[in-house]
């Protein structure tokens, strides 16, 4: 399997340009949704360009073998919003579409769980060939859907034992 390496100034340019692909739509949003875990750094970006409020929604389906295997999708029942009301004109970000199941879940259940969106796009910085979901903002697409290391990934094996040592 290809992989595609991801420094953390390479993953802050693409949400920039991420940013600049939305504005350039002209279209009007005043709300995103960040799909947890993978599109928290997304939203916050896009969220303080933007000036527009964050909400949080929790998925997990990678679990196995380091997070590399696809499970049973949960999306979390409640979203954590740093406004008093979800907005009716949503964003919803994420890192990648792998497969687009997440997305492509998560984009058909909002409008039923939240009746007054009115306008829901997705924004992904990386669309995979492979996927079943095609996201309306991305910025890379990825033909041979090689596995990709973001720079967080480090945090995912590095445990407190070795945090101390590596301080030291």
């Amino acid at each position: 399997m290809k992989t595609l390496n991801v420094s953390w100034q390479q993953y802050h340019a693409m949400i920039e340009r991420l940013a600049l692909t939305i504005f350039d739509s002209d279209w009007q949003f005043n709300q995103i949704i960040c799909v947890a875990r993978g599109g928290l750094r997304v939203g916050d970006v896009l969220s303080r360009i933007y000036e527009v409020p964050l909400a949080i929604l929790s998925t997990h389906s990678y679990t196995a073998e380091g997070g590399t295997v696809r499970g049973q999708l949960v999306i979390a029942e409640h979203m954590t919003m740093t406004a008093p009301r979800l907005g009716e004109r949503v964003l919803l970000v994420d890192d990648m579409v792998d497969s687009g199941h997440t997305l492509e879940a998560v984009f058909r259940t909002l409008p039923e769980r939240f009746a007054h969106i009115t306008d829901l796009r997705t924004a992904v910085l990386w669309y995979k060939a492979h996927s079943v979901f095609r996201p309306d903002y991305y910025i890379e697409h990825l033909a041979e859907n090689p596995w990709i290391h973001q720079p967080f990934e480090i945090y995912d094996t590095l445990r407190p034992e070795a945090l101390k040592a590596r301080l030291a």
